[in-house]
Order: structure tokens, then sequence, then C-alpha cells
């Protein structure tokens, strides 16, 4: 811990929820940090209430996946220097209203409940923790793609229902083996790369698309293999969707693009919602062009509950927990705590947005 750190004074808001703890951002700070320090905390309780988005509230144009009103959030941050949060809200109609706010730590990978225009105009720092939820979502990925191809969601819901699904060891119901699939990874990021490293081990073929990157030596080296989506969509048994939400991905998985996927193939969403159209998911899902699907995220959460795609019997549902794990809000935290602390001492941010 630098000398600067321990007699640097600063006001710290910390805005957490049931998720991302105020208590463990105030530990990881103090363990980092030292000194002396004004904290003050603040719950909100996401995930037990839903996350909100600008389009639908007056003055949060552009914010998204966030909770808090503004009031609440000016009564928690004035006069502090400092903000730790999640999920709160910081649009230009906030940011006026503290102006002694100087650094914005969102423990997040995407500051999408941060108006950054308003930010960079007012010479707001902000920081996030890219990759933060990365491994939790891998594993999770792994799991429903399991799930889903060797029919377990069926089996369970079977036996919820008092019936014996015993039908699903004939072998024309089964499911195949990953050993035998190829699986294609849309999107090669944090998520991405992690989840074709776990595929590794099960030996599967493995395509991979996405203009922005490379495949690593070791990727090439166990056969990894960089293709154009239309190839990708053409030769996958799994197709697992890993992009991030831009101009150029909305809704970039249509009708054309299950047409495309082989007769029989999976799809799996656990990243977001808004980069697939869910009406032509249900359509080929319905005419069994696609033997099933896995799906952790929707274009509108919570998911209405009339929703046609929540009633198909080939669909394994979550409600949006891939990235739920301890040790992403341990290693969120701490990423948090360590840009506070390259502030305090007047040291550059390790990741500004």
């Amino acid at each position: 811990m630098s000398n600067t750190a321990r007699r640097r004074k600063a006001t710290i808001s910390i805005i957490g929820d049931r998720f991302m703890l105020p208590s463990m951002f105030e530990k990881a700070i103090r363990e980092k940090c030292g000194g002396d320090l004004d904290i003050r905390t603040h719950e909100l309780p996401w995930p037990d209430e839903p996350m909100h988005h600008g389009y639908t509230v007056p003055g949060m144009d552009g914010l998204k996946e966030y909770q808090g009103t503004v009031e609440e959030v000016v009564r928690f941050a004035e006069g502090a220097e400092i903000v730790v949060t999640h999920l709160a809200p910081f649009s230009a109609g906030i940011l006026d209203r503290l102006p002694d706010l100087k650094l914005i730590a969102v423990s997040r990978g995407g500051p999408v409940n941060i108006d950054m225009a308003a930010a960079r105009a007012r010479r707001i720092v902000v920081v996030n923790a890219p990759g933060r939820n990365a491994s939790a979502v891998a594993e999770f990925t792994i799991g429903v793609i399991l799930a889903e191809t060797r029919l377990i969601t069926r089996g369970h819901d079977g036996l919820r229902r008092g019936v014996w699904r015993g039908d699903l060891y004939r072998a024309d119901l089964t499911g195949e083996e990953l050993s035998e699939l190829t699986v294609g990874i849309i999107g090669y990021g944090h998520v991405g790369t992690k989840v074709v490293r776990l595929l590794k081990a099960f030996g599967c073929r493995m395509l991979v698309t996405d203009p922005y990157v490379q495949l690593s030596v070791d990727d090439l080296r166990d056969g990894v293999t960089q293709v154009p989506l239309a190839r990708l969509l053409a030769e996958s048994d799994v197709v697992s969707l890993h992009a991030r939400v831009t101009g150029e991905t909305r809704g970039f998985i249509g009708a054309r693009q299950f047409a495309a996927m082989k007769r029989g193939a999976y799809f799996i969403n656990t990243a977001r919602g808004p980069m697939v159209d869910y009406d032509a998911l249900t359509e080929a899902l319905k005419g069994r062009h696609l033997r099933g699907a896995a799906l952790e995220t929707f274009a509108i959460e919570p998911t209405p509950p009339d929703l046609e795609l929540l009633r198909l019997e080939n669909v394994t549902l979550t409600p949006h927990i891939a990235g739920a794990s301890i040790k992403t809000v341990a290693y969120a935290a701490a990423a948090a705590a360590e840009e506070v602390r390259r502030y305090l001492a007047g040291e550059g941010p390790l990741n500004p947005c």
C-alpha cells in the first residue's frame, strides 16, 4: 500500500445490492486502501426486485439494467468523491447534482447504467470490471448444454409431474455425447474463450466466429477452427452465443440464421436477449427444425408469463443467473477496490471505460 493511499482522506459512497453486497465492497476497499476513509453504504433490493431500463423512465434515457431512483442515488452519493456500485444509475441529471464526484467504479463488464458522455463531459472517471463473471458464465454454459443435449431437463420435468420418463433411454430419443458433437461459439471474448477451454476436455469439434479476434497458438494446436458465421451455423450441432450487444449484433440471430442451422441442432444463449429474435426461435423449435434450446436471457426480463417460449417442451430455461457465483462477487469487489486504491494513490486506472 502506498504512503499516498494511507494519508489520503476521501468520502466513498458504496451502493451495492443483495448480490454485490455493500459489506464485501467495503471489506475489499479497507483491505486495499487502509487510510482515513469515510465510507457510507446502501443496499438496493436487486435481484429480489427487477432492474429497470432508461427508455421507460423520464430523465434516464440511454441507461439500462439499473436499479434505484434519482432521489435515492443523490441522497446516498451526495458529497462523495468516489462512488462504488453495481447497478445504481448515473444519468446526466444525477451527475449534475453530484459536483464532488470524481470516480465511479462499476463492478460489471459494461457500464450500461452510466451516461458515459455525461461523465466524460464532467471529467468523471468511470472504471469497470471486465470479465468479472466470465468463469461463472462459462461453467454455467457447459451445464445447460449438457442439460439440454442429454435430456436432463426432460427427465426432471417428468419426475416433478410424477411421470417416469423411461422412454428417454430410447435410441430415437436419447441425446448425443458432447464428444460426438460440433459446437459453434459466436463471440470469442472473456466468456467464449473460457467455454472453449472447458469444451476441450470433452473432445468435441469446436468452431469459433468473431471478426475482431484471432485464435491463440494453443487453440490452433488443439484443433479450434475460426470460421465465418454462415459456416458455423451450417456445421454446428450446438450453437452457443457469447457476443456483446452492440448496434451490429442487436437482433442478428433471427429466422434466416435459425433456418441456416442444421436440422436437429441446439441453440444456447447465456449472453443477452436483444441479440436474438425469440419469435423466430419459437417457430424453429415448434417446427422441430431445432431439436432444442437452452435460454438464460430474454428480450424482456422478467419474462411475460404468457410468453409461448416458456411453454415449449424442448427448451431448458433459467432466469438470468449464469453470472451468479461467490467468486464473481469477490473478484468484482477486489477489482473495484484496486481502482479506488489507484485513484487515491494518484495512479492511473486499470480499466477506464
